[in-house]
């Protein structure tokens, strides 16, 4: 199975290209951004060396849907998707920072409290909690945005007296935050699923504030099944889920946290095609819709010629 794990297009008008971890994003002119989700994947801020097949025309089409889902509660960036792997849209001069709201102690969070942590991010946890206990209320936990490296974690209040986001745009990306993972909790529960955690990214425009790059997809959150939830918490089971965290236990079972030198176990094609099966299956969940796999050739030609077309129809 063919994947993209590197871009270098060359659209008209564009002015720049910034390649992250997982998403290229095209500067187009002074108004559009073309983003690419490609098939690289991440783990502990490390880009691993095998791309997942199929894995950005999941992430695309998951953010779509949701972008489209919630384009009542927040003004977002989507214009459009020409091709399944990439979202055209409104560019925005992004906040520093990534709003992270868990309605549950799992994960980073999990791991830090059996550290005996008992406040992330200046919210303080309660004290006797279990894994993947649901909080009494979801709790927001920020991090700086790196250029390079680990995020770092930051309370509300640091990034309001450090200036890094002034303090009404701040409440209004809370109160966004709030509102989106309400309405994510909603859809998930219509599908079986338990929306566990996620983040969102906000930029500003024309003095208002826009949701930006994904939302809701199995890199940004992670899910849960809802049937059996009650009965593996009670037990102290670990649950079913959905989410890129079964990647981040693989990798902690080979000894790989991301750390200054360890080495990425090795990835085989097995493994891979096991990941991207669990990727389209949480897009099944998720969205209740058959996922069909986008044409298998050329996959660098087929978004320049469905990219192009678009930029030029506009």
């Amino acid at each position: 199975m063919k994947t993209l794990t590197k871009t270098e297009f060359n659209f008209p008008g564009q002015k720049s290209v910034y390649h992250g971890k997982v998403r290229d994003v095209y500067d187009i002119n002074d108004d559009l951004m073309v983003m690419v989700a490609t098939d690289r994947i991440s783990a502990f801020d490390v880009i691993l060396p095998k791309g997942i097949p199929y894995k950005g025309q999941v992430l695309n089409q998951i953010a779509a849907k949701f972008l489209d889902a919630t384009a009542d509660i927040v003004p977002n960036w989507k214009l459009a998707t020409p091709d399944p792997m990439v979202t055209v849209g409104l560019k925005c001069e992004g906040f520093r920072v990534e709003m992270i709201i868990r309605g549950y102690l799992t994960g980073s969070a999990w791991r830090d409290y059996q550290n005996g942590v008992r406040e992330i991010c200046g919210v303080k946890l309660p004290e006797g909690m279990k894994e993947n206990e649901r909080f009494p209320e979801p709790i927001i936990t920020p991090t700086t945005k790196a250029e390079a490296g680990h995020d770092e974690n930051i309370s509300r209040e640091e990034i309001i007296a450090q200036g890094i986001v002034d303090k009404d745009d701040y409440e209004t990306m809370e109160r966004y935050t709030r509102m989106l993972f309400q309405r994510g909790s909603e859809i998930a529960a219509e599908k079986g699923l338990i929306l566990v955690d996620t983040k969102y990214e906000f930029g500003k425009r024309d003095g208002k504030v826009y949701l930006i790059d994904e939302i809701h997809t199995p890199d940004s959150s992670r899910y849960f099944y809802a049937d059996g939830y009650e009965e593996r918490f009670a037990k102290g089971e670990p649950q079913r889920q959905l989410s890129k965290e079964f990647v981040r236990q693989w990798l902690i079972e080979h000894d790989f946290m991301g750390k200054a030198g360890q080495q990425v176990p090795e990835m085989t094609d097995e493994f891979c095609e096991s990941v991207s099966d669990r990727y389209i299956e949480l897009y099944e969940h998720i969205t209740g819709e058959k996922f069909v796999r986008g044409d298998e050739g050329d996959l660098a030609k087929r978004i320049e010629e469905n990219v192009t077309k678009y930029l030029a129809s506009r």
